[in-house]
């Protein structure tokens, strides 16, 4: 037998290793493992190799005797501002009963990683923001820029192993090229965060453009963006950062030997003209006249310098007061190309692209010649409604491209400095005719987050609900994580954020783009004025008239997400960096009343859009909101109790596991009867106390809310009644209950509401109401429609975990849970998770209807907690006071390749409803 192979190392949690913004960079490798690695493998000892460059001194290698694989810290001396080092690791270990590691085996030396540092110090970013010198006093959209500056290299920077590295910003959006050749392949860049407080900067390795003799041509196009652009609701606002386009740029090459650096940055002798894109917007879209289009705009050409466009004077801005920095999550590409499906008629005439799917990004056209002066316009929209393009749910977005054209052919045209949410696309003033599917393809849009999580089941239809799920995280994890990507809106709200966190953590690696955006969270929640609340968008980007009030579950992300993020990283640093965000919510945020409680005369929108409130009043559910803030009153404050002890702030877990037991005490007095009976009884509100474990735990109560959970499914005929606080906890709660069956018949109920009504009306993302869409083709009449919106689609955490079967059972994923629950007519799975130790996979499947098998990989350095369905437990009703419950048979096993079997009966499927004895019973209506 023989050790698992190393992977590649990987840095922190930064996507590429080039630019991480420390100076002591936490090292982190997993395993891949095959048929001929020593079962239940463990590491004993490993040896880092860092060769720092450039030198010409040997590597260094760092042994240490620790089985730790993931964040180890960084054994060399710290690296300095721009230094790389090459890093390499091998591994010691063997058996999980092996003593110590004297007769451990080596591992195979990983292939080797770059990790760079960046400027490290703000103040090496020494590049003066720049603008136009003359510019209209702005009103409505700024009309986007480009600059430029040539330049040749000094002699001594011109040679093949010179170092050239650029680094760039702006306020507002850029393109950057280097004679002609755009620079990077990333878009939206640099990317929406809190611009008073933190604005990112991308760094480039730039060697391979530079012209090593001769002149350059260093060119950045740049628009209003986030920045200057309008947001939010009613019309919006524009300029909340700033209302000038600015640039930053420091383009430097180091010398081979003498490691001295030349530098070009953006200053006053550069020069600026306008774009031929007249706007560019984040909600309306772009307009481009290619007769002001200079081919040759960012090359070096022999024409004279007066005669070139761009020849306006620029300004130096103020230095901007928010901290530059490197950031660790990858930028925004373009992940996927989607060709166009078809072109049909709408039933008035219009010419309509089919991509096939609802998907974030633009449309780029192959080629094309619009007459001089003759207008092509391109309008985006999710849906068709009855024949025509469904523009209303866009409310007050554009969302659209105009083309001017020269008379000249336009290749490969695209927007630059937009996006839109969109299956259909309607084109006006083709210059052929009808225009064919072969002219447009779809580029998909998002942070280029690593893919991580896998599911598939015997089920077609909850396959692709999962597939909708995931389109919906892919569109709306754009540089932030958004609520839409389609209406005038697209924020950060942090309630979505915070009840989908643990599924995207399961999907994609989310620790770059959620850790920024909850560092821009606690930036903007500890500013002065702001006492403590979390923004209920971050950034907070709304109107004058929406003020910063204090939310249940949307401000409780400042302590639940930095929770999820840990569940599934190990990665304690998040926990401390986010802690005085933490602390300053549960201890100063929280609007109480006298008892602690949330004080009963503040608004909350609580179980957001359950499907039972009126279309125009969402927020008017059956669940009583005080009920559903409370709840999570009590549970954030344990999950910072249990922080405060994990990080050893024991005097602080103390007073908060006392507090949170006073807090307890108060809700079961004020919610609860003396035998379990909620006062506001709904599938939200009983979902919430048993996935919150708000019981008393006497068995009695427990049996009580599970007889009482179970009457208002059955009645519902498993109809769906939760909004944005009950959904995510609705089948983790009947599971829990023991009642798994029930959460099957809901998962698979295809009429309205439920998951699976969407699909049958052939959804591709998630909705944002449960009827986004009526079944006779009519969009939802209420003001607030997307038919993307991943909230909705917390459900998959419960397909991961207890469909599938895995979930970590420790922090990390160093001891993984493995308890699948088979039920309804799933008939097998296959769940996969790439984490930070290598791959976990379980795939079960269900014969006969009792003959259950499993087969499981758990990856080195890793052991599992196996629960065989046979062994369920209702988790809820078990371990209670009285002491009557059953424990679950849990078996420990290794890393490794593992099959199990054992006979398995679900239960009653399909189950029946509750209902008037004298009325038939509704036909069965579960998805194949």
């Amino acid at each position: 037998m023989a050790s698992p192979t190393v992977t590649q190392p990987v840095f922190e949690h930064h996507h590429s290793g080039l630019s991480v913004n420390t100076s002591r960079p936490r090292i982190s490798w997993a395993f891949q493992a095959d048929e001929n690695t020593t079962p239940d493998w463990r590491q004993t000892a490993y040896e880092v190799e860092i060769t720092f460059h450039p030198t010409s001194h040997d590597p260094l290698v760092f042994n240490v005797t620790s089985d730790r694989s993931v964040l180890v810290p960084w054994p060399a001396r710290p690296l300095q501002p721009r230094e790389a080092a090459n890093v390499r690791v091998r591994v010691a270990g063997g058996p999980s009963r092996t003593p110590s590691s004297d007769d451990a085996q080596y591992s195979g030396w990983s292939s080797p990683a770059t990790v760079e540092a960046a400027l490290l110090d703000p103040s090496e970013f020494q590049a003066q923001f720049i603008t136009a010198a003359q510019q209209p006093t702005p009103q409505g959209p700024l009309r986007p820029l480009r600059f430029r500056k040539e330049f040749n290299l000094p002699v001594g920077y011109t040679g093949e192993t010179c170092r050239s590295r650029l680094y760039i910003t702006a306020l507002g959006l850029y393109e950057v090229y280097i004679n002609g050749q755009r620079v990077g392949d990333e878009y939206m860049a640099p990317g929406w965060t809190s611009y008073k407080h933190r604005l990112p900067y991308q760094v480039h390795d730039v060697a391979v453009l530079l012209n090593k003799t001769g002149p350059n041509m260093l060119a950045i196009e740049a628009a209003e963006g986030w920045y200057a652009g309008r947001l939010g609701f009613n019309g919006g606002k524009r300029f909340r950062w700033g209302d000038k386009i600015g640039v930053a740029a420091q383009l430097e090459v180091t010398h081979p030997t003498s490691s001295q650096r030349w530098t070009l940055s953006t200053d006053e002798t550069w020069r600026c003209g306008l774009s031929p894109v007249q706007t560019s917007e984040i909600y309306d879209g772009e307009v481009y006249d290619a007769r002001e289009e200079d081919e040759s705009w960012n090359k070096v050409t022999e024409q004279d310098s007066a005669q070139v466009p761009l020849d306006g004077p620029v300004v130096a801005l103020p230095r901007p007061k928010a901290t530059l920095f490197s950031p660790d999550m990858a930028p925004v590409r373009a992940t996927e190309v989607k060709p166009c499906v078809s072109v049909f008629q709408s039933k008035s005439g219009k010419t309509i692209l089919d991509f096939g799917q609802n998907l974030v990004g633009v449309v780029r056209i192959k080629s094309f010649t619009p007459a001089d002066g003759a207008q092509v316009e391109l309008r985006h929209a999710e849906v068709m409604e009855h024949g025509e393009l469904g523009t209303r749910p866009l409310k007050l977005a554009k969302a659209r491209c105009l083309v001017t054209g020269s008379g000249k052919t336009i290749d490969s045209w695209r927007a630059r400095f937009t996006f839109f949410g969109f299956r259909y696309v309607q084109v006006e003033g083709w210059p052929s005719g009808t225009p064919s599917a072969d002219d447009f393809e779809a580029l998909v849009l998002h942070t280029d987050m690593k893919r991580r999580g896998f599911f598939e089941c015997s089920n077609q239809s909850v396959n692709q609900l999962h597939q909708n799920v995931v389109w919906s995280m892919r569109g709306n994890f754009l540089s932030i994580p958004t609520d839409c990507p389609q209406r005038d809106e697209r924020l950060g709200w942090t309630g979505d954020a915070q009840v989908f966190a643990p599924t995207s953590a399961f999907l994609y690696d989310t620790m770059g783009i959620l850790g920024s955006w909850l560092e821009d969270l606690a930036a903007e929640q500890l500013a002065d004025g702001q006492k403590g609340i979390p923004p209920i968008t971050v950034p907070f980007a709304l109107g004058d008239n929406f003020p910063n009030m204090p939310q249940a579950i949307w401000a409780d992300v400042a302590v639940l997400m930095p929770d999820d993020l840990h569940r599934a990283s190990g990665d304690e640093a998040i926990l401390e960096r986010q802690f005085r965000s933490m602390q300053t919510w549960i201890e100063q945020g929280v609007d109480r009343g006298a008892n602690g409680l949330w004080n009963p005369d503040s608004w909350q929108f609580a179980d957001w859009l359950d499907p039972n409130a009126p279309p125009e009043d969402p927020a008017n559910g059956r669940t009583d909101p005080l009920l559903v803030c409370n709840a999570y009153l009590v549970h954030t404050t344990r999950v910072f109790s249990q922080i405060c002890r994990r990080l050893g702030k024991m005097e602080l877990a103390d007073k908060h596991k006392d507090g949170a037991d006073r807090l307890l005490g108060h809700f079961q007095r004020h919610y609860m009867t003396a035998d379990g009976h909620l006062m506001s009884s709904t599938q939200t509100a009983i979902a919430l106390c048993i996935t919150f474990d708000l019981y008393p735990p006497a068995k009695s109560n427990r049996t009580t809310a599970s007889s009482a959970l179970e009457r208002l499914v059955r009645t519902a005929n498993y109809h769906i009644s939760t909004g944005f606080a009950g959904t995510p906890v609705i089948t983790k709660a009947l599971t829990a209950a023991g009642k798994p069956q029930l959460a099957y018949r809901m998962l698979l109920k295809k009429d309205c509401p439920s998951w699976l009504y969407p699909v049958t009306m052939g959804a591709t993302t998630i909705w944002e109401r449960w009827n986004s869409m009526m079944p006779d083709g009519t969009i939802n009449p209420g003001h607030m429609t997307s038919f993307n919106h991943y909230a909705l689609g917390a459900v998959a955490d419960w397909l991961h975990a207890t469909v599938g079967g895995i979930s970590p059972a420790a922090p990390g994923w160093r001891t993984i849970r493995v308890r699948p629950v088979p039920g309804g007519n799933i008939t097998s799975t296959n769940v996969r998770f790439n984490g930070p130790y290598g791959l976990v996979a379980c795939e079960w499947q269900l014969k006969n209807e009792t003959d259950f098998s499993m087969k499981l990989t758990v990856p080195p350095n890793c052991t599992a907690e196996v629960t065989l369905p046979c062994d369920f437990r209702a988790s809820f009703l078990n371990g209670v006071e009285d002491g009557d419950g059953e424990a679950e048979k849990t078996t420990i096993v290794g890393s490794g390749f593992h099959t199990f079997k054992c006979e398995f009966v679900a239960g009653e499927w399909p189950p029946k409803r509750f209902g008037p004895p004298f009325l038939p019973h509704p036909p069965i209506d579960v998805a194949e």
